[in-house]
């Protein structure tokens, strides 16, 4: 099988299940991003991260394909769908490595070690990632939970990043006002 098709040559695609769509669509918008987000985690992963943090974000990826398929296949009965107690246990590991941090008074700078760097540059693109998927829910529906999943994984990504640094000994840098 080849890799190319030239079926996307016009600037539309096929959604699962058929339904030929433009490339610009939100629906492409809000999967494209989240295919982002997991090859940014897969460079998080690349950089070495500690085996608590490699196995948290591996964990991340499976379940961001799941996400995108269900993205991809709005019409589509049988897929595997993430369920409310994802969520749950995203919450429960956020507080468990963040019991190890020190407590923020601040807001931190974004980077330090290069595997906290690539986390937090992973957290934006999730950012964006929520924003395409809110903006795909004002025109077909979209699973609450999925809005609030990728709510919890910015969150969690900010606590991995600074437990990647602090795995390092390196500190969070703190964000300075600057001065005149």
């Amino acid at each position: 099988m080849k890799i190319y098709t030239r079926q996307g040559d016009t600037g539309e695609t096929s959604l699962f299940g058929g339904r030929k769509v433009r490339k610009c669509d939100p629906r492409l918008e809000a999967y494209g991003t989240l295919d982002e987000l997991n090859a940014f985690l897969g460079v998080a992963r690349a950089a070495t991260l500690p085996a608590p943090l490699d196995a948290a974000v591996e964990r991340l990826q499976h379940e961001l394909f799941c996400l995108g398929s269900e993205l991809a296949a709005p019409d589509a009965t049988g897929l595997p769908l993430l369920g409310e107690e994802v969520v749950a246990r995203i919450e429960r590991e956020i507080d468990e490595f963040e019991s190890g941090l020190a407590p923020l008074k601040t807001f931190i700078l974004p980077g330090g070690t290069p595997q906290a760097a690539a986390l937090h540059a992973a957290r934006c693109v999730c950012r964006r990632a929520e924003r395409g998927v809110v903006a795909l829910a004002a025109e077909a529906p979209v699973r609450p939970l999925t809005v609030q999943y990728l709510n919890r994984i910015s969150d969690y990504l900010f606590v991995l990043a600074r437990a990647a640094n602090a795995a390092d000994g390196t500190p969070d840098v703190p964000w300075a006002k600057p001065t005149p």
